[in-house]
């Protein structure tokens, strides 16, 4: 057997592997000897059948598959060989009429190769990396939402502004009848609290349905119907009242302290705000970090230069999935997925030259660190080593959730790569103003 290569550029190469009589004439000559012990052709006794009738009956179908076999394994070992970067997998070139009864084959293979390119961290403009802060607006606000959860509700003879409203929204036509419970703050017209300012029990408050909410979730939920249903829903719908209440707060005491957050972890107004600061701001740091991985990633993709086969590509994708697509199709899911393909070479360089790597012990002790903080949730304060292993064990043997960790991991590894090297400025702000500069006022 002879493989040869030749580049075609940069970018492109042709494998072509020579296989000579002698590299399967045994392989083929054992199989078919096998075949002939246990054949069942009718008049023969079995493992009395001629050997030209097995020839001719299996001998081009098994020489197939050997030779098959022989020039996938041959390829394979060339290519780790050789450290050849290839992109997707090695395209057979078209070959219509091979010669079986010959004494050998030539086959063709294209090659994608991956580009050369560096990956410069150093970007001339700073990356914010946004240290988010929980301000006192926020933590009243949080502080009045748990009073409210675990406060009173109080009956009141007729809506104010501050009331939940027990009631049925109704549409005939379109058999809406949905009871819910809602407060005007919901509301994304003013006017439309209006309407309900004053009202009692019985009362029917007529609404249309176009404009009543900012989202469609919001109208979903009050009408009980599905997205497709109420996107670009404009009728008329009737709110009877059946109930109204006031939500008086609960007071801020030990017995609510301990309801939040177990017996005496809390114990003061100051310690509350305190313990709600530090909750939210670790939150936010995942936050932040996400927002800043997304903005490297997209740095890098925009930044780093080079080229790739993008024909070679295309064709590959042709016959790569479950279905195969025609050269527009593949044409289209190349443009799709070019972006991500880029980044998944720029990140590859990356972990190779900084000998980023994830072990199985890595996998094992994030694992554990999860499991330990879900059954936390669950009351189970202080599993046993031995509990953490089995069920991270068990975890662990679905490959699609421990390849789920590894990628987790490495994102880790990548994010504290950027802290270190990539030309980042801290910018501290509070939530909601993160919230306007980074997502706009919505």
């Amino acid at each position: 057997m002879n493989i040869t290569r030749e580049n075609v550029d940069a970018l492109n190469a042709v494998v072509k592997v020579d296989i000579a009589k002698e590299d399967y004439s045994d392989k083929v000559e054992k199989i078919l000897s096998d075949y002939r012990k246990t054949a069942n052709i009718p008049g023969f006794r079995k493992g009395h059948v001629p050997m030209g009738m097995v020839k001719k009956q299996y001998g081009k179908a098994v020489l197939v598959d050997e030779v098959n076999k022989l020039l996938q394994d041959a390829l394979n070992k060339y290519l780790t060989e050789e450290k050849l970067d290839v992109l997707g997998q090695p395209l057979p070139k078209q070959q219509d009429n091979i010669d079986w009864n010959g004494d050998g084959f030539t086959f063709e293979f294209e090659l994608g190769l991956a580009p050369e390119f560096e990956v410069k961290l150093k970007s001339k403009k700073p990356i914010t990396h946004y240290h988010i802060i929980a301000d006192d607006k926020m933590i009243n606000e949080q502080v009045e939402n748990m009073q409210k959860q675990y406060g009173k509700l109080v009956p009141e003879q007729e809506v104010q502004k501050e009331s939940e409203i027990t009631g049925t929204f109704v549409n005939e036509e379109r058999d809406i009848e949905n009871k819910v419970t809602l407060t005007l703050d919901k509301f994304k017209g003013k006017a439309t609290a209006k309407n309900f300012i004053g009202a009692k029990v019985g009362d029917t408050i007529e609404l249309k349905t176009k404009g009543l909410y900012e989202d469609d979730h919001e109208l979903m939920h009050a009408l009980k119907l599905s997205h497709d249903e109420v996107h670009g829903l404009d009728i008329l719908v009737t709110f009877t009242i059946s109930e109204i209440n006031k939500r008086e707060l609960a007071d801020l005491d030990q017995e609510l302290f301990d309801k939040l957050f177990g017996k005496d972890v809390v114990k003061t107004v100051s310690e509350l705000k305190e313990k709600i600061k530090e909750d939210a701001e670790k939150q936010f740091v995942q936050q932040s970090d996400q927002k800043l991985l997304n903005d490297v990633t997209e740095y890098l993709v925009e930044n780093t230069k080079f080229d790739l086969p993008a024909e070679f590509l295309t064709k590959w994708l042709q016959t790569a999935g479950e279905n195969e697509m025609d050269i527009e199709q593949a044409k289209e899911e190349y443009e799709k997925s070019e972006k991500s393909l880029r980044y998944q070479l720029i990140e590859g360089k990356l972990i190779e030259e900084n000998d980023i790597k994830v072990t199985m012990e890595d996998i094992k002790g994030h694992a554990r660190k999860m499991i330990k903080a879900q059954m936390a949730q669950f009351g189970q304060m202080n599993p046993s080593d031995k509990e953490l292993d089995d069920i991270a064990a068990r975890v662990l043997s679905n490959q699609d959730e421990a390849r789920r960790i590894s990628e987790q991991l490495i994102s880790q590894k990548l994010l504290e790569l950027y802290k270190e090297k990539a030309n980042i400025k801290e910018k501290e702000l509070s939530y909601e103003k993160f919230v306007k500069e980074v997502y706009g006022d919505k």
